[in-house]
């Protein structure tokens, strides 16, 4: 019995991490899947210590930076950075769609 036929496609890196901010003991993340030259901005958590502070504007912002000097392009699923992008129009070329 064949399960799988035909051409085999060649096998792509996907990476899963987080950028993280710290401040007072407390630990703000943007979690991000990285598939060959895209970055997915998936979620955006604040405790509650630090909400108010600009924190996650500051997340987003270092994401998308890093998306820029590496070359890729940005998949926004975090509704926190869709709002940031609308905002940041200097990042627009950067996001899928």
């Amino acid at each position: 019995m064949k399960l799988f036929g035909g051409k085999k496609s060649a096998p792509s890196l996907v990476t899963s991490g987080r950028f993280e901010l710290e401040l007072n003991g407390h630990v703000a993340t943007l979690e991000y899947t990285l598939s060959g030259d895209v970055l997915a901005l998936l979620e955006t958590e604040v405790p509650e210590a630090l909400r108010g502070t600009g924190i996650a504007g500051r997340l987003a912002k270092t994401a998308l930076d890093y998306a820029r000097e590496q070359h890729l392009r940005v998949d926004v699923i975090c509704p926190f950075v869709a709002g940031y992008v609308k905002t940041h129009p200097e990042y627009s070329d950067l996001i899928l769609g």
